[in-house]
């Protein structure tokens, strides 16, 4: 795989820069999750670059009210709905002290631009859209306090400022809530994908990795596992992880006679993690919705494929048919279970379906995350502060350009900030973010180059980057 790069360097653009991260915890905070992850590992790459990174965030009973971890000053104030005044608090006693902010919502906005000089670039990073989990986990009219934030607020309030998403379906999810400026996809990193995996048990093995809470629907896998159980001899569940649904699904597997093939290993540290997810034959995903399938990923660098359910987030994170497979509905899972674990029994078909599963994790890492994040704050500045409109991405389109460069022609001066390059023995590759193929083909000849191969890329395409060697099978965001 050749190395995929931004133009210029962005992390390396924001040295001297003092950015904000507003997000509600941080990483130390006993509840911390993926999100934390994200920004986190973004926010130190950003400070190797030379960036100064201050984080607003919410406080625990056990935490300082300040601290300083991997280089990030940490500002940390108020529970979880009250740290949301308290940050309001703290923008306006300190609106001239950052050069651009990261408010990252996870649910309830930050609503920074209502606090800060208009001039300020300001990303709102979103993992995934809580329309539906706002009805399900609150009170009606707390569902539609949340509900409006969400959408009708945040659009009034942030207007046409650009958007981090973490997915192609967080961003379509976006589109149906009516948020028309830019949305640029930059997915999660993940673990380092190790040389060599295996051997698996001799005994087929599913490993889920995941919180134990309501809309994973841990209980709705456990149902049809007792189907796929009936199918395959010596069949086990192996499930890492805890959360307050733990009881209830142990319970739940020994109302259902799985006791003894269906085990909980609770919270464990990486390296039982990543040793039983060495030996799993199948991961496996029965989760209502997600921004992004964290999990997904790290299995496949250990070159675990996943079955799961034809679900936003989900859906970009499994490639159907070469690093997993999606079922549309929840009634043949277990069925869909039985017929995985028959492919996966023929050890050729295993190994080539688990060197797709590492190719695909290799295409995210933390180092382009943090390059592609920095892309989008610094086209964003370029805007706010008096920059050319027309230069900044607004289509959901994206084209991806392979040629070859010519003699001193200068492929800085047509890219964008968020536009990604790979360069293979002077053979380019550009993937052009806003651009269809004909505006990009016009933005090639500026630049003397009259041959060239070009199309329009999908959803797996966007994800993977132009300096991925899989191939993926591409899909309409959305569909």
């Amino acid at each position: 795989m050749t190395e995929s790069f931004v133009p210029g360097n962005m992390p390396a653009q924001l040295a001297g820069k003092r950015i904000l991260v507003l997000n509600w915890r941080d990483i130390k905070h006993s509840q911390a999750g993926g999100a934390e992850q994200y920004m986190h590992e973004i926010s130190r790459r950003w400070i190797e670059n030379g960036a100064e990174v201050t984080w607003f965030t919410g406080r625990e009973e056990h935490q300082a009210a300040e601290g300083v971890v991997d280089g990030i000053r940490i500002i940390r104030s108020g529970g979880p709905l009250a740290l949301y005044g308290q940050a309001a608090l703290k923008l306006l006693q300190t609106r001239n002290w950052f050069d651009g902010v990261i408010d990252c919502q996870n649910g309830i906005p930050f609503f920074a631009p209502l606090f800060l000089p208009r001039q300020m670039p300001i990303i709102q990073l979103i993992h995934h859209v809580h329309q539906d989990q706002f009805r399900t986990r609150f009170s009606a009219p707390m569902a539609a306090v949340g509900r409006f934030l969400e959408g009708t607020g945040a659009k009034a309030v942030y207007g046409n400022r650009a958007i981090a998403a973490v997915s192609p379906s967080t961003r379509f999810e976006l589109r149906k809530l009516g948020f028309s400026g830019p949305i640029h996809v930059v997915p999660n990193g993940t673990i380092e994908v190790p040389h060599t995996v295996g051997p698996r048990d001799p005994e087929p093995t599913v490993v889920v990795v995941s919180r134990l809470v309501p809309h994973k629907r841990l209980d709705l896998l456990l149902g049809q596992f007792a189907v796929a159980a009936r199918s395959v001899p010596k069949l086990r569940l192996e499930i890492v992880g805890d959360g307050p649904e733990r009881r209830r699904l142990q319970q739940l597997a020994m109302d259902l006679g799985l006791d003894d093939i269906v085990t909980f290993h609770g919270y464990q540290p990486d390296e039982v993690r990543n040793s039983l997810l060495n030996r799993a034959w199948l991961t496996v995903s029965t989760s209502a919705s997600e921004g992004w399938g964290c999990s997904v990923i790290e299995a496949a660098a250990w070159g675990v494929p996943c079955l799961a359910l034809r679900v936003p987030g989900i859906r970009d994170s499994v490639v159907d048919g070469s690093t997993g497979w999606l079922v549309d509905t929840a009634k043949d899972f277990g069925t869909a279970m039985v017929d995985a674990l028959k492919t996966l029994s023929r050890q050729d078909v295993a190994r080539d379906i688990s060197a797709q599963c590492q190719e695909w994790a290799r295409c995210f890492t933390w180092d382009r995350s943090a390059a592609l994040l920095a892309g989008v704050l610094l086209e964003e500045e370029a805007l706010r502060r008096g920059g050319d409109a027309k230069g900044i991405a607004r289509s959901d389109m994206s084209t991806l350009v392979h040629f070859d460069l010519p003699a001193g022609a200068n492929l800085q001066a047509i890219l964008r900030p968020t536009d990604e390059v790979a360069e293979d023995q002077g053979r380019v590759s550009v993937l052009m973010k806003g651009r269809d193929e004909f505006e990009a083909f016009a933005v090639m000849r500026r630049i003397g180059v009259v041959s060239a191969e070009l199309r329009a890329v999908g959803r797996s395409t966007l994800l993977a980057g132009p300096g991925s060697t899989f191939t993926p099978v591409d899909a309409v965001d959305g569909l």
